[in-house]
């Protein structure tokens, strides 16, 4: 372990008969937007309290840029970020909040004040009592609040919960802004189609246990490929994908024809579906997103309790 942003081993997190994090093993490498995924319950914020050094793992070690955030305010420099919702003083300005932190951190943060709200967008509310802003700009202002620490890492627990589709966007478009800049951010979030947008790698968890980390595009590569099929005759043709080798799950539903194939089966059938009279008027991929993935890898009944969670490199 050294300078990577983010190194998990063994995490485990115990409350008494409650396993609520089971030996989660995760990397986060520099510059990723890396997601952090699963169910409601699955150990999210509790695995992000550890690496934040906010409760102490039961067993297993966190890093962050090779130090322990258990030893201290040393340990997380260069590191901010927030769990759950961000808190602030409601009767005082978002500026005067911001100044109150940035006189406990020290260091200069003060003078990040203004970059900060600018970043964020806030600086024309600066003045403005945090109990007027709405739940989209107190989440912004505890990014700003992150921001005066200069971190390299940035560790956020669901952002975008709550906010309305105008405020996801701000959220969206905040994230992007700090990992063009240079940032390693790690967030958690329910929000996936955001995640899918925003993140190039993921680690999901269900039930306090990897079931997978790596690239979304190597997710969706693993798990098997999907096509669409339209045809002049499609009666005639699902019994031709029923009968060629290779072609799984064949459905017709509502005109378009759907199977499970790898390329070169999808190759054979197109050649047997014209040797068999039945034009084809579109053969296509269809990309599973990453909510189908997901809800393939978390409510799957077959997983069993032991089987190794699914890891790719990325």
């Amino acid at each position: 372990m050294g300078e990577t942003p983010v190194e998990v081993r063994g995490l485990v997190k115990r409350y008494d008969e409650l396993t609520a994090v089971d030996h989660v093993d995760l990397t986060v490498n520099a510059g990723d937007v890396y997601g952090y995924l699963g169910p409601n319950g699955a150990g999210k914020t509790t695995s992000l309290r550890m690496m934040l050094g906010l409760i102490r793992p039961t067993e297993g070690v966190v890093q962050l840029f090779g130090r322990d955030p258990m030893d201290g305010v040393r340990a997380l420099e260069g590191v901010a970020g927030f769990v759950e919702a961000p808190r602030f003083y409601p009767y005082l300005s978002g500026r005067r909040n911001l100044e109150l932190l940035a006189a406990f951190d020290g260091g200069g943060a003060a003078s990040r004040i203004d970059s900060a709200l600018e970043t964020v967008e806030l600086s024309d509310r600066a003045k403005d009592r945090v109990g007027a802003y709405s739940h989209g700009m107190t989440q912004r202002l505890g990014i700003a609040a992150a921001l005066l620490r200069e971190p390299r890492l940035m560790i956020l627990d669901e952002p975008a919960t709550g906010l309305d589709p105008a405020g996801m966007r701000d959220m969206r478009a905040l994230i992007r802004r700090l990992s063009e800049g240079g940032m390693t951010v790690v967030l958690s979030s329910h929000q996936l189609a955001e995640v899918e947008e925003l993140c190039n790698r993921v680690a999901i968890v269900q039930r306090g246990r990897l079931v997978y980390e790596g690239a979304i595009a190597e997710l969706k590569r693993s798990t098997g490929g999907g096509y669409r099929l339209r045809t002049t005759d499609d009666e005639r043709a699902l019994q031709v994908c029923r009968a060629q080798p290779g072609i799984d799950d064949a459905k017709l539903d509502d005109g378009t024809i759907r199977f499970a194939a790898d390329e070169e089966s999808a190759a054979r059938l197109s050649v047997a579906l014209v040797e068999s009279g039945v034009a084809i008027v579109e053969l296509a991929r269809q990309a599973a997103s990453l909510e189908e993935l997901f809800f393939r890898l978390t409510e799957d009944g077959d997983r069993t309790e032991t089987e190794p969670a699914m890891v790719a490199q990325a």
